[in-house]
């Protein structure tokens, strides 16, 4: 789904162009289920073969790939490099906030479940809702929505609470704290969108200054690591590097960013609790992953807190 280079101009700021965001239908609501199913299995696609390449490699290897793929699209929809000069300052802000959520999600990874990292990588909507209030005109929280932040940090609380002791508890709080980074980092790209004429530019504009940036600084950091030096070329490993940069991050990310431009995020953001689910699930059934009844509650708790701040 395109974003289309014709919307609304925006005369006096970039608020002025909310009026061109519409009320999701029918339409949105299949893509963004979709974009949710989507995204709920790329935690436990990175964990699969995490023995055989690192998830930070993983995610550095991607990004570029899919970079290269998305400039390619561009240029065939005649999106030539004076328009990527016009957003140059957010875009690099978007970027740096898309290179710290995935290096985030990366390290995490290593110490956390997928299961969990799916859950707390998807309290970006809570976090997101916070900024839009004070930052965004149209987007004000009520008295429902506050209620619905309440319970999320709460259930983060309840969720993170460990469950043994020792270093392995340590090493999962630890990685239960870098999916609440990732999280934040997210939330922070869609407040620079929001703020800024780049939410106004081509979704192909955007995702190709995020996966640039990401590319540029993650592989970098991944071959100084030596993660690049120890990677096992596996069938597995290369139907999860291709699903992850082909249907993640060439094909879901372009739908989010053309769903953003047409549709209010904080209705959108209703979808998001299908994410966790999703994740949770398939890192129960694919990866044999434990859950305990503290995550279990706490799950729930975020979930219905993230409902009732995105309805």
């Amino acid at each position: 789904m395109n974003g289309s280079r014709t919307s609304t101009p925006c005369v006096d700021s970039v608020l002025s162009c909310t009026h061109a965001r519409r009320s999701i239908d029918m339409s949105a609501s299949v893509l963004m289920t979709l974009f949710c199913l989507i995204l709920g299995f790329q935690q436990v696609a990175i964990k699969a073969v995490a023995a055989d390449i690192s998830p930070l490699a993983q995610v550095g290897m991607r990004s570029l790939v899919a970079a290269l793929l998305v400039a390619l699209l561009a240029c065939w929809r005649g999106i030539g490099i004076t328009t990527f000069r016009t957003h140059l300052g957010p875009g690099l802000l978007i970027g740096l906030g898309f290179t710290a959520e995935f290096a985030f999600v990366a390290l995490g990874l290593n110490y956390t479940l997928a299961s969990h990292m799916s859950v707390f990588l998807y309290t970006a909507p809570v976090f997101a809702a916070l900024g839009l209030h004070f930052l965004v005109l149209g987007e004000q929280l009520i008295r429902r929505q506050w209620m619905g932040v309440v319970m999320a940090f709460a259930g983060m609380l309840i969720a993170m609470a460990p469950t043994a002791s020792g270093v392995e508890a340590r090493a999962l709080m630890l990685g239960d704290a870098l999916g609440l980074l990732a999280g934040l980092s997210w939330a922070s790209t869609t407040l620079v969108l929001r703020r800024s004429k780049l939410s106004e530019a081509p979704p192909e504009q955007t995702l190709c200054y995020q996966l640039s940036v990401a590319a540029l600084l993650l592989l970098p950091a991944a071959i100084l690591l030596g993660d690049v030096e120890e990677i096992d070329v596996t069938g597995l490993a290369l139907a999860s590097l291709t699903f992850q940069t082909l249907v993640i991050s060439f094909g879901a990310l372009l739908l989010w960013f053309s769903l953003l431009r047409r549709y209010w995020a904080s209705q959108l953001g209703v979808f998001s609790f299908l994410s966790p689910i999703f994740g949770v699930l398939f890192g129960a059934v694919l990866l044999n992953e434990p859950l305990t009844v503290n995550f279990v509650i706490g799950g729930g708790v975020i979930l219905g807190g993230i409902v009732l701040v995105s309805r």
